[in-house]
């Protein structure tokens, strides 16, 4: 991800960076889409009042503060401490724990400072968690899923960084209330059709139903109101056939 070295200053390869911006975005849409969360890591100073005000903005959750050793490993008993500890008590009032899920784990992990933000980067792995990461030219980016090359001591990179993430949060969000909104809908119209079609089927199976014990009844009351007839005489020729019959007997008799 370096351009080239200048005066012992590495110089990134932007247009690296546009496309892992692009390709972090898309990904991080995904997550947005699906209802789930993102969980944002942002302790140093250079970050924290861009964190909290773009992040804030989309409704995901972020620590500004010092990162609480095991809030994602040992999530459940970090939630219940968090009270009893007078180390943590400014993270409890300046917001950040109530931006912080407290059903469940977030989707994916976003971090400003790899190296400062070690410990975050090393439970998201544990949990296999994917971590999107602005990585500076002194990070390793080995243990990065989505690798975004960029100055992370630099306001300015910060803030176009977010603002890429966050927009493709927002676009991922309102595409999940859409998608909510229409199958609602959908839903609501084949209940009406189905309501509305109900009747005339029902009319139709019970007047079939009419039909058939009416044809039943029709049959019992002819076959009971038919006069009794006598079977009919026998034809000439049995008549015929019968006296031969006889005829024949007599003689062998004789």
């Amino acid at each position: 991800y370096i351009f080239m070295e200048k005066n012992g200053i590495h110089i990134i390869d932007l247009h690296k960076t546009v496309l892992k911006i692009d390709e972090a975005a898309a990904a991080i849409k995904q997550i947005a889409k699906s209802g789930r969360r993102v969980l944002f890591v942002a302790t140093k100073k250079q970050a924290k009042d861009i964190v909290a005000e773009k992040v804030a903005a989309v409704g995901m959750p972020y620590v500004t503060e010092r990162w609480a050793g095991g809030m994602l490993t040992n999530f459940p008993t970090i939630r219940k401490a968090v009270k009893k500890m007078s180390t943590i008590d400014k993270m409890a009032t300046d917001g950040t724990f109530d931006n912080f899920s407290k059903t469940r784990l977030p989707a994916a992990l976003f971090v400003v400072d790899v190296q400062k933000e070690a410990n975050a980067v090393k439970e998201a792995k544990r949990l296999s968690i994917p971590v999107f990461a602005m990585v500076d030219t002194c990070c390793d980016p080995t243990d990065i899923d989505y690798v975004i090359p960029a100055n992370d001591d630099a306001t300015k990179s910060i803030a176009v960084v977010l603002e890429a993430m966050c927009a493709a949060i927002a676009e991922g969000t309102e595409e999940r209330k859409l998608e909510k909104e229409k199958e609602a809908q959908e839903a609501d119209a084949e209940g009406a059709t189905v309501k509305k079609e109900g009747k005339p089927r029902i009319k139709k199976a019970v007047k079939a139903a009419i039909d058939a014990e009416e044809a039943a009844v029709a049959e019992v009351v002819a076959a009971v109101e038919t006069p009794y007839e006598e079977p009919a005489a026998a034809p000439a020729e049995a008549a015929e056939v019968v006296a031969e019959a006889a005829e024949t007997a007599e003689e062998k008799a004789e």
